[in-house]
């Protein structure tokens, strides 16, 4: 079992934004370009915050009908999940899947759980759910979401502790994972350290490219010679 990322090791990945750290991941396994990472667009509530990494706690939901448990059950199940985000390694962030057919009914993200999320080590939540009360969610709070609705409706927790699926990414419990604007990617456990070093690898490739097409009378065998020499930076 792969260690927990050390404060440092955490802070190099928050310093990458979310499609270097996809880049990253694609050339230590190329086999991860197909798989790993949000498929669709989602919301981003706080685009101006930085990315944030942590460890994944997991829920699914329901909104567009009331639950048939009776109402100490539904606050049973609730109060687990939260006592699921307390224990989750830290930093966690919040993956909930909404089972709706339509996700999105109904908003499990507003004022009063981005408060108890963050006040339980939350850094923010990737949902395909919706989410709501913007301007008073938590301060540095991220959300990820895939709509913004006006009402909670019938809002409830289904489990808890589960693999979910949002938005194509398929995360489970404890998995690492990197988020920002853009969307999210699960890191792998074990290419966790390399990444760092992967994205400063591509920034020096890319730096060839970009220099040979920022110079005056760029032309394509200009462009040429960049991408042989870009080919030789290992």
């Amino acid at each position: 079992m792969n260690a927990p990322l050390t404060p440092e090791e955490l802070a190099a990945l928050a310093a990458l934004d979310t499609p270097t750290v996809c880049n990253a991941i694609e050339l230590l396994d190329p086999a991860r370009r197909s798989f790993g990472f949000t498929e669709r667009p989602l919301v981003c509530a706080r685009p101006e915050l930085p990315p944030m990494v942590g460890y994944a706690a997991t829920a699914t939901i329901r909104a567009r009908a009331p639950s048939a448990l009776p109402a100490e059950e539904l606050r049973a199940r609730r109060l687990g999940h939260y006592r699921a985000v307390e224990a989750a390694p830290k930093p966690t962030i919040v993956v909930i899947q909404d089972l709706d057919p339509e996700p999105g009914f109904g908003a499990f993200w507003g004022e009063v759980n981005t408060a108890v999320h963050q006040g339980l080590g939350a850094l923010g939540v990737v949902t395909d759910g919706s989410i709501r009360d913007l301007e008073q969610c938590a301060p540095g709070f991220q959300l990820l979401a895939g709509c913004v609705g006006p009402s909670h409706a019938h809002v409830h927790i289904e489990e808890f502790g589960i693999p979910v699926t949002v938005a194509g990414m398929r995360v489970a419990p404890g998995d690492l994972v990197h988020a920002d604007r853009h969307g999210a990617v699960v890191i792998p456990h074990a290419l966790a350290r390399r990444i760092p070093e992967a994205a400063a690898l591509i920034s020096r490739r890319e730096a060839v490219i970009l220099s040979a097409a920022r110079s005056p009378g760029f032309t394509v065998d200009a462009l040429a010679a960049a991408m042989a020499s870009r080919d030789e930076i290992h």
